[in-house]
């Protein structure tokens, strides 16, 4: 069995595969439908962008659950804090997320314009809410969320959901809403034939313009004026789980302390805007296969920035800076890291085969011909 601190470490990683592999297969369902309304410009269009992720969207959500799943079993103090103190943030994220297969259920029942269009707005809130809360918490991760720990370890935290949106936040929310309307219009160019086809298209080299601005923006800020944590008491990552046994300080540009130290973790940052560009350039060629694996890319690429920079910290704390969770004091026991480890090493194989062989089956685009002969127009 690894040592303590290899699996701690492991865990980190397999929770940064989980996140990327959630943003890959959920992130075109959410860009799709925070988008949808406006490269539909008829029901029959509209539809067609919705049944390219209709049969999918479901499936894509188990990386969602894997991932709070992960959380749970590997890094209880942060399932417990996150869950815990945001709770009305989770609560606003899970709404928006549920709205999308009551709209997908619902819309086609009644023929009313009306009724199509209350459920078209509900469905792009359910898409453009849960883009943008994503990015919001990643960049409150920087900042630091009000929390600390009271003499039971129980995680006590001070602040409020407005409290979350502050500019950097919102900005990093900027960064995760156009890059996944980005990947969902590409996937749309993909999936769905023309006129929609062309419209995604060129709404994607949008987003991907729009996404280079704000990633560009947001890592200027943090270069240039925010301060971040370090730990600078001694590190016991073989030591038991304990957040408050260590001292951190703040420091002007600490959340560059990882990449002034190893030069090649620069690729991160470098392989996001690269793949952008890519992605930018072959939608305009008419070439959505090569552009959705760019786009892939470049949401890969996004979320190891982040966590490169924040490591190995999983939840910094703004209240109380000693007592931010990190790898090293937040995870559970070995025996349990490593028994998931094997659980992991057996499952996820599988959830990856299936994906594929779903996903070659539905392979193919979806025309309004279809939508037509479907609806018995034929």
């Amino acid at each position: 069995m690894p040592d303590y601190a290899t699996l701690r470490l492991i865990w980190w990683l397999i929770l940064g595969a989980l996140l990327i592999g959630f943003a890959i297969m959920d992130g075109f369902d959410l860009g799709i439908g925070a988008t949808f309304r406006f490269l539909g410009r008829t029901d029959e269009e509209r539809r067609a962008l919705l049944e390219s992720i209709e049969p999918v969207w479901d499936g894509n959500q188990v990386w969602f659950i894997l991932a709070g799943g992960a959380v749970f079993a590997a890094w209880p103090l942060l399932y417990a804090a996150a869950f815990s103190g945001l709770y009305l943030a989770m609560f606003v994220l899970l709404l928006a997320l549920i709205l999308r297969p009551v709209g997908f259920m619902f819309r086609n029942k009644i023929a009313d314009p009306r009724w199509r269009n209350a459920w078209d707005w509900a469905l792009l809130i359910g898409g453009a809410v849960p883009a943008l809360l994503f990015g919001v918490a990643f960049g409150n991760l920087f900042l630091g969320l009000p929390f600390h720990f009271d003499q039971l370890q129980r995680p006590i935290f001070t602040g409020g959901f407005f409290g979350l949106l502050r500019p950097f936040a919102l900005l990093a929310g900027a960064v995760s809403l156009s890059m996944l309307i980005m990947h969902g219009s590409v996937y749309a160019a993909l999936k769905v034939g023309e006129p929609m086809s062309l419209r995604a298209a060129a709404l994607g080299r949008v987003a991907a313009v729009g996404y280079a601005i704000c990633f560009v923006a947001a890592g200027i800020w943090v270069a240039s004026s925010m301060a971040g944590h370090r730990i600078v008491s001694e590190v016991h990552a073989l030591g038991p789980s304990n957040p408050l046994t260590k001292h951190v300080a703040i420091i002007q540009g600490a959340w560059l302390a990882n990449y002034r130290a190893r030069g090649t973790l620069w690729l991160a940052p470098a392989i996001a805007l690269l793949a952008a560009g890519v992605t930018w350039s072959l939608l305009g060629r008419r070439r959505p296969g090569l552009a959705f694996l760019a786009s892939c890319l470049t949401l890969a690429g996004t979320i190891l920035t982040a966590g490169i920079a924040l490591f190995p910290f999983l939840m910094p704390s703004s209240a109380q800076p000693d007592q931010g969770l990190t790898v090293w004091d937040a995870s559970s026991s070995a025996p349990t890291l490593f028994l998931m480890l094997v659980v992991v090493a057996v499952f996820l194989p599988v959830v990856l085969a299936y994906t594929a062989w779903v996903f070659r089956v539905l392979r193919g685009r979806i025309t309004l011909e279809e939508i037509r002969r479907h609806a018995g127009l034929y």
